[in-house]
């Protein structure tokens, strides 16, 4: 059976003390909220983590909004997987893994908080001269990679990457390297498409809204649609638009969309235009541990660059400001990432951005 995302247990507790720490619980929709917990002890067979950097990723924003169906999520839960920390402390029967080592983690929902212990599959070792920050967004390669090999990509193909937030600014770099004949992204904001352009992106089309229909603004230039649609969007109903852009024996590759959608799906037009539709998350774990050390790869190697795009630079202890943040429609506002060590300061109400910007808090919202 292949390895599900788990929930490492997590005892609350309501007083401080040595042995406890912060973390971040989501009680009701659109509330999080801090809270002190256990630090766990690793059991047989798993490692404890001290967590250094979490990235806010769209399901997280997902289930923040209350857009996750109850049968996905039901509250109180906790939240946080794009993790880079560095092992604090080996349990028995633990081989390779050593405290000390800096990793990268997938599979393992609910770490905002400054421990949390999990099984050595879950870790991706990184090499001590990638800066921690750039190794938590290593989580969403193996996807990613997964997604471009299922399209069947060639050079006579055009792709259509709907949406350039985090995720898909990331496959737009991955995508690029699979030498499709015309890369073609769309996004709300000028910003994002700025990167995508300089990613590698041979057209990028501003939409005029949330809701307009890709086609009505690409469709002069791709009149027969695209090869490969790759949606990386968080709402169930971009589907619809995907099914739509695809050309006649096309193929969706469906990265996002995997929020509830809302819309009815014309399955007569995926039966007309003969289309396949495929979800991305590696069936084997064999596959899961080969997509993640060729994502480090990539990254080593300065062909991924997950830096550029973090736009601000929150502590743990003000992650209600960071989902604020990151829950605003904003092209200023592109990964947040939140600092799991830095909770004892008051912030300055200035985030640094790693690319040598600074953004006011309040200016992006």
């Amino acid at each position: 059976m292949v390895t599900k995302m788990t929930v490492p247990p997590m005892e609350l507790v309501d007083e401080d003390g040595p042995d406890t720490q912060l973390c971040a619980v989501l009680p009701a929709v659109g509330r999080i909220e801090l809270a002190r917990a256990r630090i766990p002890e690793p059991r047989e067979g798993e490692v404890r983590v001290r967590i250094k950097w979490v990235g806010i990723c769209g399901s997280d924003v997902e289930v923040y909004r209350g857009a996750r169906s109850p049968e996905f999520i039901s509250y109180p839960t906790r939240l946080g997987h794009e993790v880079a920390g560095i092992v604090d402390k080996v349990g028995e029967g633990v081989i390779g893994i050593r405290a000390g080592d800096q990793v990268a983690l997938r599979y393992v929902w609910g770490a905002f908080a400054e421990y949390v212990c999990c099984a050595p599959f879950s870790l991706k070792t990184l090499p001590k001269s990638l800066p921690l920050i750039e190794g938590s967004l290593i989580e969403v390669l193996p996807g990613i990679l997964h997604a471009a090999e299922l399209a069947e990509l060639a050079p006579h193909k055009d792709v259509l990457i709907t949406g350039q937030g985090v995720s898909g600014l990331v496959m737009t770099q991955v995508i690029r390297l699979f030498s499709p004949r015309r890369l073609v992204v769309t996004d709300l904001y000028d910003e994002k498409l700025a990167l995508a352009r300089k990613y590698g992106a041979t057209h990028t089309y501003r939409l005029p809204h949330a809701g307009a229909r890709t086609m009505d603004t690409v469709g002069a230039d791709f009149p027969d649609g695209f090869d490969v649609v790759i949606p990386c969007l968080l709402e169930g109903a971009g589907m619809v638009d995907a099914i739509d852009a695809a050309a006649q024996n096309g193929r969706i590759v469906m990265y996002g969309c995997i929020g509830t959608c809302n819309e009815p799906v014309d399955f007569f037009k995926v039966h007309k235009k003969r289309l396949d539709i495929l979800s991305t998350e590696p069936k084997r774990d064999i596959d899961n541990r080969r997509f993640f050390e060729e994502g480090l790869r990539l990254v080593m190697d300065g062909l991924v660059n997950t830096k550029e795009m973090i736009t601000h630079i929150v502590p743990l202890r003000e992650v209600k400001r960071a989902f604020e943040l990151r829950n605003a429609h904003d092209g200023g506002t592109i990964h947040v990432m939140v600092d799991c060590e830095e909770t004892d300061h008051e912030a300055s109400g200035v985030v640094t951005n790693p690319a040598n910007e600074q953004t006011r808090d309040g200016g992006d919202v």
